[in-house]
C-alpha cells in the first residue's frame, strides 16, 4: 500500500513535467527545434507542501532544464531571477495538479502545426481530417506489412 501511495505522485510528477502535454507549450520539429526551445518545453507548477519534498523542483522546473547542475537550495532564487529575462517564454501553470492531469489527458490528444509558423506544433483535443488520414494510412501500411 505504501508503494502505491509513493507511485501515484511520482507518476503524476513525471507525467506533468517530462511528458509535457500542456496546451500552452509549443512543440517543434527539426526545422525549428534547438536546445533552448527544448529546455523551455516544461512548466513550473505549485505542488504546495510537496515542493519541499521534491526539493522545490516542481515550482522551479524551467530553471532546472536551463541549468541542470544548479543546486536545489538555489533553484527558487534562480527562478525568480530568470523569470523577467524569459518573459513570455517562461511557462507557469497554477492549475491544481490532479485537475491538470485530467485536463491534459483529455484535451492534449493530437498535435497540429501552427498555420502561421511552420515547424511549430500545438496540442489539440480535436483531430483534423489530415491527421486521421495519416493515422489510417500508417495503420493500414503496418497491417499489410505484417501479413
Amino acid at each position: 500500500m505504501v508503494a502505491l501511495h509513493l507511485w501515484v505522485p511520482i507518476v503524476g510528477y513525471v507525467y506533468v513535467f517530462h511528458v509535457v502535454h500542456n496546451p500552452s507549450v509549443a512543440h517543434y520539429d527539426s526545422r525549428e527545434w534547438d536546445w533552448l526551445r527544448g529546455a523551455l518545453q516544461t512548466v513550473d507548477r505549485d505542488y504546495g507542501i510537496l515542493n519541499t519534498i521534491f526539493h522545490d523542483e516542481p515550482n522551479a522546473h524551467v530553471v532546472h532544464h536551463l541549468f541542470s547542475t544548479i543546486p536545489h537550495y538555489h533553484i527558487v532564487e534562480a527562478t525568480q531571477a530568470v523569470k523577467p529575462v524569459l518573459g513570455e517564454y517562461y511557462n507557469y501553470d497554477n492549475t491544481p495538479i490532479l485537475k491538470a492531469i485530467v485536463r491534459e489527458t483529455k484535451e492534449c490528444l493530437f498535435i497540429e502545426e501552427d498555420p502561421e509558423k511552420k515547424g511549430v506544433y500545438w496540442f489539440s483535443h480535436k483531430p483534423r481530417r489530415k491527421i486521421w488520414i495519416m493515422l489510417i494510412t500508417s495503420l493500414r501500411g503496418s497491417l499489410l506489412w505484417n501479413r
